[in-house]
């Protein structure tokens, strides 16, 4: 019987990034969790606790197009205009495909567009933080 010895090669994978962040302004508790993939993000923002709100995706077009993003409401009528504004901005600058939930229960869209954009902007600039480093054993 012949044996095929064949060369393994370890190949590092990028794992998903995420960030959580919030901001409280006025009595009010505004919170985000972004989620960066390698062609993708997913933004969710939300009034006092995370929960999913409407939801749109925006989607770049390819660097040697000009034009507008795209974008569309998946789930949800209440915050169709901060949720597309939102992940419309995602998509431009991040050249990726992009989802953006915004819920809110108290707020209007008007009233927090502005501190969702603050938040939004943090959580896109933050640092990627490093993976802690695994033991032989875990590997």
């Amino acid at each position: 019987m012949k044996y095929a010895y064949v060369a393994v090669e370890k190949i590092e994978v990028e794992r998903a990034n995420v960030i959580k962040d919030e901001l409280v302004e006025k009595d009010n508790h505004f919170l985000a969790v972004y989620i960066e993939a390698k062609n993708s993000c997913l933004v969710l923002l939300s009034e006092r606790e995370d929960k999913m709100g409407t939801l749109a995706i925006a989607v770049p077009n390819p660097k040697d197009m000009l034009g507008p993003v795209s974008s569309s409401i998946l789930v949800g009528d209440r915050n169709v205009i901060s949720s597309r504004l939102f992940a419309e901005h995602v998509a431009a600058k991040k050249h990726k495909i992009a989802l953006v939930s915004v819920y809110l229960e108290r707020l209007t869209e008007v009233q927090a567009q502005a501190y969702f954009m603050q938040l939004l902007e943090k959580v896109l600039n933050a640092e990627r933080k490093a993976e802690p480093e695994k033991s032989p054993e875990e590997i």
